[in-house]
């Protein structure tokens, strides 16, 4: 466990520019590292990752897609005033356009059958996900939906930019790693990334020390299981031989 302090207020006392959002991320090391330098986000960008890896992941993070695009609208309505709701919104245009293109596309390339993405059994870390999301955005409030959906976005900004900066061009990688790099690069979704962030770093610190040991635990639970479910795409792969392609 993390030596950062347990307590906020504890933390911004010991640093000159606190941020909320700077305390989660460091109370959940080394998870977040861990995820940030995962093994499957480097190997996408130097595209050493194998095909059959890559669609297991792909099926299980479209079957996550769906729970991810509710607990978004379950921050449409606890978002606390109209400006905030309209970013929401405007990313789960995303989600349920741009994105779902790009899987639809992918899984073609990858010679994925409808069957298997469209109706996907979840591995155990995907269960485990989608009870997450799905609990924290029916019994929480704003800040506990945010706290589980910060990490989960901020986690593949972090990597994909680090991925596009560290190689001259993506232009020979497949379209399906290329692709999926661009989605969590470009500067809008980094933007709405770092709204995000300040979306937590503003209501955070107003909650109870009750909620706040709830949001810090649903953090770092989401950051746990991102590592897990890169893990699981190579786990699939060794157990099945083949993979489940």
């Amino acid at each position: 466990m993390t030596d950062v302090p347990d307590r906020y207020d504890d933390y911004r006392a010991t640093v000159s520019d606190p941020r909320f959002t700077d305390w989660l991320r460091e109370r959940a090391e080394p998870d977040w590292t861990n995820a940030v330098d995962h093994r499957f986000t480097r190997e996408i960008g130097s595209g050493a990752l194998s095909e059959t890896v890559f669609a297991d992941y792909l099926t299980q993070d479209y079957a996550f897609l769906d729970v991810l695009v509710s607990t978004f609208g379950f921050a449409v309505a606890q978002a606390p005033d109209v400006s905030a709701k309209r970013a929401h919104v405007e990313f789960l245009d995303t989600l349920t356009d741009e994105e779902n293109d790009y899987f639809e596309r992918s899984f073609s390339a990858l010679g994925v059958d409808d069957a298997r993405w469209k109706q996907t059994e979840l591995s155990t870390t995907t269960a485990a996900f989608v009870d997450l999301l799905g609990r924290t955005a029916r019994e929480g409030g704003y800040a506990e939906t945010l706290a589980a959906i910060v990490p989960a976005e901020w986690i593949y900004a972090e990597w994909a930019t680090r991925e596009a900066s560290a190689h001259e061009s993506t232009a020979g990688l497949p379209f399906y790693f290329a692709d999926w790099i661009a989605l969590h690069a470009n500067p809008s979704f980094k933007e709405f990334v770092t709204w995000l962030r300040g979306q937590l770093d503003a209501h955070g610190p107003t909650v109870s020390s009750a909620r706040e040991r709830e949001i810090e635990r649903i953090f770092c639970r989401t950051v746990d299981l991102e590592v897990a479910f890169f893990d699981d795409a190579y786990a699939a792969v060794e157990t099945d031989g083949e993979g489940r392609q």
